[in-house]
């Protein structure tokens, strides 16, 4: 039970056990230092610095934004006569498919007045339809005022008819001499683009189209081929599963090219048949979080047991301990089991090989066609470019030079092709090395379509005019193809006409509508080979070192695909809750081995050592250092997708681990790392928010307690209703009051659900929430100092499992860690420290709309009340900044706005220019300096749907009401209605026996409720 387990945010919290007072003493500071910081100080000290939205907005934001008022785009449209689909104050939804060579997904685009301004899941998608934190986050990508604006030629702006002629002269050099037209492109499941290049190839025979990838999926791939003898990926569902083992498989996250967590978190449901989960790992994973049980384990002891688990499940028995245990498990289900693997060929083969044997229904037979790298035919390539044999290179937007180990060779070699052309987005060593550039159209701004897996088809179209001189991939082949100024350069006529034979018989305009549809394609994947000696044989070649190198992707930054998005670079990492940063994890105990130091200064700022990490003689330099609980000793973890130089002003974060890299394995041995004695400055979130210091705000509960205890049970109840003790007797809680109740019956009165067993850590919401209400990019520095203007954060709580006599051993003088150092169990064995192996709790945590607000009895000028729907609301022009309601709110929601951040040269993100604020709500204010904010629970959106339910003259349906966190959210972890529509699914989560509230004890009455997490597993 959760009493019987101890919760901590941060190791350091073991190390100091009186930090939560230093924390709360300096989370308000008597100074303001505001001279120091402000970007503009004329501007700033002006009276007029608090603007409206459209004085904001400006002129010269509003000339762009005219230039993209047509949605979808097929002519332009003068505004002078007004286009019938576009009403000034309402919204337009396009159905579209985000495809950015890494992620996909199928969408929903907001628009307002003909730009972009959010993205929604599109619903018809299902899976498929779901967004990560990327796609939410796409959309700044749009307004990226460092994209490349102009077409290149020797490096001086030209036309696009100059930069045509050029690239005809060369491909028609290239095919009179006999030589190599190479297409470089990132992985593009497209059949109207294959369409394109296989005609692009009857005009130019020595055309050839390559594949290559940042993150190539290369060992998933090739074990997909020898297994299954195509070259797909495997599309799996869970819902029918009640067992996953996961061997380094963060299949929550980017393993398999697709997330499992929708599956998964149907599956988590509270029951008899819920889904055991088990990990098996050294970086503490996104998934491993989430798991029920979690074995920490280097990566060759990872191999090993992995393939005495197949050991057993074949027949072979194995005397392995932890391998017997999870081989027995998989046993029992059978079928209802699954394992995953990554990390290499061999582990992916092994796994699929298990999953046959078991006949496991979580392998659909569905095939996933959006990876599509060949090693061999990459480096079948490399010799072409080496032999100079490619007379023209055309790279669609990928950067070998950055992400491939061997990218600096690869970069001189490029000196013997004649013709290089870069169709680019940012400066970066592609567009360097190119003699012509073009400049690559945002997904928003192109047609196309993406056949993301069987039997499925998905369209993307234009939602904004090109906002500068780009042009796609399929525009510049069709003029290469056919000529300049011919008359089928138009894409969308060709993608229109060869959609027809892919849709059946549906029409293009009502598959447009749909933006995903069912296709033609039937391909299927079965068993079919699979080498298991050569997988075990790979897997024992793994030579164990002192230390091993697992290299990841971030949920934030992904491949670093669009690490110039300001938003994905401060989203907290679930896991460490640092942003703006890579580093290397490591465990506390190599960290003491090491002599690794991460510390907190006087202002409870993280510090931590900077080491060179070396490995098979690679060396990357000043890599900061982070100790993680929960990594495996003897393993370090490093993820990929940062320090990409000349790609925009903060793309150059990090370091970039591409070198170690191979393209296949993951793992790597032979790891070194030497001190350089610097230190880095971290960007952490998580110990700010002391929630005055309280625990047990993340209750959890073990299955077999929440199916076979009573809830409410007067001794081993796990989640008893809190009762008050008067003089009448025990009360429950919420019947007790100090002040008359809101009359609550009247309209929509609305609360939120927040179940702690789906939620997964993700952070989709928190982008989403930073998109519909205008939440500002602080930076580095000030996300430093604890200024972060997040309205929503997920807070992440390791606690430990064993029962521990704290009094005593405090009693005795003895520091925390010596305490758990020092324990014993009842059978006589030393204890483990917390931290080594805790398990993990996400809490999304926003403003709890307070039926009774701590914050509305201090405020002096009434800027914060409360509605009559439940919501506590915020009147931006009335707040002077006293911070009383910061001060006086115990869970720690509310939000400082120390700058003006718009218009601001110290906080050069999206605000302070005219491109970058064409992505802001204009339903909700921009806030400024010297005013309190925090989450509204979308008023804009709730108000929006009551207006409309009422010009229709009908009731608001359950499901209507949403906000942006819970429209967001995959798992359906938020769910979000009105408690006075009694058929509300809201309603019925509030009748659950796993509700509570956080600090239910103090009596604000929360209009946001949680629920219980439940772990399948039987307690030690």
């Amino acid at each position: 039970m959760a009493s019987n387990k101890i919760q901590f945010r941060s190791i350091h919290e073991l190390k100091d056990p009186a930090l939560n007072n230093k924390l709360a003493q300096k989370e308000f500071q008597e100074e303001i230092p505001v001279e120091d910081f402000l970007g503009d100080a004329e501007k700033n000290g002006s009276s007029t610095s608090r603007r409206d939205f459209l004085k904001l907005l400006g002129f010269s934001t509003a000339a762009v934004t005219l230039a993209a008022c047509e949605a979808p785009v097929i002519k332009t449209i003068p505004y002078v006569v007004k286009p019938h689909d576009i009403i000034p104050g309402i919204p337009n939804y396009y159905a579209s498919t985000f495809f950015d060579g890494f992620d996909f997904a199928s969408v929903l685009v907001k628009t307002r007045e003909g730009r972009p301004i959010k993205i929604e899941p599109n619903p018809a998608g299902g899976d498929l339809g779901k967004t990560n934190a990327r796609a939410q986050a796409s959309v700044l990508s749009l307004y990226d005022n460092d994209k490349v604006k102009q077409p290149k030629l020797d490096g001086k702006d030209e036309t696009f008819d100059k930069v045509d002629s050029f690239v005809i002269k060369g491909l028609e050099e290239a095919k009179a001499s006999g030589k190599k037209i190479v297409v470089l492109s990132h992985s593009f499941a497209s059949p109207t683009f294959k369409k394109l290049f296989a005609e692009f190839k009857a005009k130019y025979p020595t055309a050839e189209l390559v594949t290559y990838d940042a993150f190539p999926y290369s060992a998933q791939l090739d074990a997909a081929q020898e297994v299954f003898g195509q070259r797909a990926l495997p599309v799996y569902d869970l819902k029918g599963s009640e067992l996953v083992v996961s061997f380094q498989a963060d299949f929550l996250g980017d393993y398999n090219a697709s997330s499992l967590e929708t599956s998964y978190a149907a599956a988590r449901k509270p029951g008899p048949n819920m889904l055991r989960h088990i990990q098996v790992e050294s970086n503490m994973s996104l998934t491993g979080a989430n798991a029920d049980s979690r074995y920490r384990l280097k990566p060759s002891a990872v191999n090993k047991t992995l393939v005495e688990v197949y050991n057993a499940i074949v027949g072979g028995g194995t005397s392995d301990k932890t391998a017997t245990e999870i081989a027995n498990e998989l046993k029992a289900k059978g079928s209802k089991a699954v394992v995953f693997a990554d990390g290499s060929k061999g582990a992916q083969v092994l796994a699929h090989l298990i999953n046959q044997k078991l006949g496991s229904v979580a392998f659909t037979g569905k095939a996933n066609f959006l990876k599509e790298f060949d090693g061999a035919r990459y480096q079948e390539f490399l010799g072409w470019v080496n032999g100079g044999q490619v007379g023209v290179l055309i790279a669609n937007n990928v950067d070998p030079i950055y992400s491939h180990p061997k990218g600096e060779d690869f970069k001189k070699s490029l000196s013997k092709v004649p013709y290089v052309i870069a169709v680019a987005d940012k400066k970066n060593e592609m567009y360097k090395a190119a003699k012509a550039v073009i400049p690559v159209a945002n997904w928003l701004e192109s047609w196309g379509d993406i056949e993301p897996q069987t039997g499925v088809y998905s369209l993307m179209q234009p939602t904004i005019q090109k906002i500068y001189k780009s042009r796609q991939i399929e525009e510049s082949l069709l003029v290469w193809k056919n000529g300049k100024n011919n008359a089928a350069n138009n894409y969308y006529d060709y993608l229109k006409a060869n959609a027809a034979s892919l849709l059946g018989g549906t029409s293009f305009n009502k598959a447009l509508y749909n933006g995903i549809n069912a296709s033609t394609n039937s391909t299927t994947l079965s068993y079919a080979g699979g080498n298991a000696a050569q997988a075990v044989a790979e897997l024992g070649n793994f030579k164990p070192s002192e230390l091993e190198l697992v290299l990841y992707t971030k949920t934030s930054m992904g491949d670093g695909t669009q690490a110039n998005n300001p938003w994905l670079q401060e989203l907290p990492d679930p896991i460490t809750r640092m942003s703006w940063d890579n580093y290397l994890t490591i465990s506390p105990k190599d960290a003491e081995k090491f002599g690794i130091d991460n510390d907190l200064n006087a202002r409870m700022q993280l510090d931590g050592s900077i080491v060179n990490l070396t490995v098979n003689g690679v060396t990357i330099k000043d890599v900061p250092v982070f100790v993680q609980p929960g990594q495996a000793e003897g393993s370090v973890g490093l993820a990929l997708g940062y320090g990409k130089k000349n790609s925009g002003a903060t793309a150059d974060t990090g370091v970039n681990a591409y070198p170690l890299f191979d393209g296949s394995n993951l793992v790597v041995s032979g790891v070194k790392i030497e001190k350089t004695g610097e230190e880095h400055e971290f960007a952490g979130i998580q110990l700010q928010n002391t929630l005055m210091g309280r625990y047990e705000i993340a209750k959890e509960v073990p299955l077999a307690e929440f199916i076979n205890v009573p809830f409410d049970d007067e001794h081993k109840g796990w989640n008893k209703p809190l009762e008050y003790h008067t003089i009448s007797g025990a009360l429950p809680a919420r019947k007790i009051d100090l002040w008359d109740a809101f009359d609550d019956t009247d309209g929509p009165h609305f609360n939120l659900s927040i179940d702690l067993n789906s939620c997964t850590g993700c952070g989709a919401c928190i982008i989403a929430c930073q998109a519909e209400n205008n939440v500002p990019v602080v930076g580095k520095a000030e996300v430093r100092m604890s200024r972060d203007m997040y309205w929503l954060r997920i807070d992440r709580y390791y606690s430990s499992r064993q029962t521990v006599e704290v009094y005593e051993g405090l009693k005795e003088g003895m520091a925390v860690p010596e305490l758990y150092g020092t324990a014993f169990n009842k059978e006589g064995g030393a204890l483990n420290h917390p931290a080594d192996n805790p398990d993990v709790i996400f809490q999304p945590v926003m403003c709890q709309h307070c039926n009774h607000a701590p914050c509305e009895t201090v405020c002096p000028v009434a800027a914060t009340s409360h509605g009559k729907q439940g919501q506590n609301h915020m009147a931006y022009n009335r707040c002077i900044g006293t911070r009383y309601c910061a001060n006086n709110c115990p869970y720690k929601v509310r939000r400082f706005n120390w700058f003006t951040y718009n218009l601001n040269d110290k906080f050069d993100f999206n605000m302070n220019n005219d491109l970058g604020r064409m992505v802001l709500n204009p339903d909700v204010v921009v806030r400024t300096r010297g005013v309190m904010e925090k989450c509204s629970m979308c008023i804009q959106m709730t108000q929006n749907t009551i207006l409309e339910a009422k010009k229709e003259g009908r009731k608001v349906k359950d499901g209507e009401f949403q906000t942006a966190c819970s429209k967001a959210c995959s798992t359906g972890a938020m769910t979000f209605g009105d408690m006075n529509d009694k058929d509300s699914e809201v309603r019925k989560l509030y009748a659950s026996n796993r509700r509570y509230y956080l600090l239910e004890e103090i009596g604000t009455k929360p209009n946001v409720f949680y629920h219980t997490k439940v772990r399948n597993r039987v307690e030690k």
